[in-house]
């Protein structure tokens, strides 16, 4: 049904006022999913016209876009998209920072340790010398990388496990704020065997120290880039760095389409949410700025790739690791992040008078305001 958005608001009104334990019927869930479904219309239509204005637009097997050099798109992307997916590799359960736009923010203080001497892969726990063992049973994955929290808050202790993947020849690429990354750590990390580091530049504000270190580990490791959700903060502060920080020699830079869970969401009140084939919730400029984002990079010809990682593409992600998994057909991890739909936080995107919905048809009987909808 092509809900009209004034009911739209009002069964949305009705929905975040109950308990949050109390289901919906099946009706009224129906109803939510039209809701859901004339939102992210609009959203997609946007984002459809944007993606017109940005020259040169290229696509990944239909998987995920960027533009700019084939060369410098992120090896560990491609990995994650098209190759057998992407295993992560956890050990740190700290952060020297704490973003608003964190998945742990309220929850960065009692994140469960891994434990002394473990790692976590694939959700099993090894000791370092367990993973000559992993290695030498199971099929290599095309790629790992290194997540959860902050690895350079003890970055000694991931050269020698980095160091055997790397003779294995399976692609390794990190994440980190950057803030600890110093010209030693950044050389050892190289010499061990670090195919790609990727700094969220958007945790410190762009800050001068971390721009830094990007230059400086283009020196020791092969590919260096940026991966950073995108906000309007960051849009702005990195367009007034721009020359800076395309002057450090970057590869790459992945614009994150920031999603929300029960920990970062109320960060976010009162903005414009939408939620992608009912998985991830999303604030609705982030994909619209990072599209913006590309625009510029195409229009001025930016010497990197810079990479549109949206909810699509995390739904593709889903889809490819189960494919390469041997999953059944449509098998995918992708889902949404809470545990029931929080319908208070699409209230704003119902109110805003500049929103509009595409196409609008009366409510079928049984489903308008008034009717006993069971």
């Amino acid at each position: 049904m092509k809900i009209p958005k004034k009911d739209a608001l009002a069964w949305f009104s009705f929905f975040a006022s109950l308990p949050e334990d109390e289901e919906l019927s099946p009706r009224q869930l129906e109803i939510a999913y039209a809701v859901f479904a004339q939102i992210e219309d609009a959203v997609e239509d946007e984002h459809a016209r944007l993606m017109s204005e940005i020259p040169g637009l290229k696509s990944l097997d239909g998987r995920s876009y960027y533009v700019g050099d084939d060369g410098k798109f992120p090896v560990g992307c491609r990995s994650c998209l098209l190759g057998t997916g992407l295993g992560s590799v956890r050990r740190t359960n700290k952060c020297n920072l704490k973003c608003k736009f964190c998945y742990d923010y309220e929850e960065l203080d009692s994140q469960l340790p891994i434990g002394e001497g473990m790692w976590w892969i694939g959700e099993t726990k090894f000791r370092e010398e367990d993973i000559d063992i992993l290695l030498s049973i199971q099929r290599h994955p095309t790629g790992v990388c290194y997540v959860y929290l902050e690895p350079f808050m003890e970055i000694e202790k991931y050269y020698p496990v980095i160091e055997k993947f790397h003779k294995a020849g399976i692609y390794q690429h990190l994440y980190t704020n950057g803030t600890l990354a110093d010209e030693e750590n950044l050389r050892l990390l190289g010499e061990a065997g670090l195919d790609e580091l990727r700094f969220n530049l958007g945790a410190t504000d762009c800050s001068d120290q971390v721009i830094a270190a990007i230059e400086t580990a283009k020196r020791y490791i092969p590919l260096a880039g940026i991966e950073t959700p995108m906000t309007p903060e960051f849009f702005d502060r990195f367009m007034e760095k721009k020359d800076r920080i395309l002057a450090t020699g970057l590869d790459f830079i992945n614009c994150a389409e920031l999603h929300l869970n029960a920990n970062n969401i109320a960060n976010y009140e009162g903005e414009n949410l939408y939620i992608y084939r009912h998985g991830y919730i999303s604030p609705i400029f982030s994909r619209n700025l990072t599209l913006k984002f590309m625009r510029i990079a195409a229009e001025e010809s930016w010497d990197i790739a810079v990479h549109d990682c949206s909810d699509r593409t995390k739904f593709c992600r889903g889809l490819n690791l189960r494919a390469k998994e041997g999953g059944w057909f449509g098998a995918s991890d992708y889902c949404c992040e809470f545990d029931a739909f929080p319908y208070w936080a699409f209230l704003p995107v119902l109110e805003d008078e500049s929103f509009k919905f595409l196409e609008e048809e009366p409510m079928p009987e049984g489903y308008r305001l008034g009717d006993l909808v069971l």
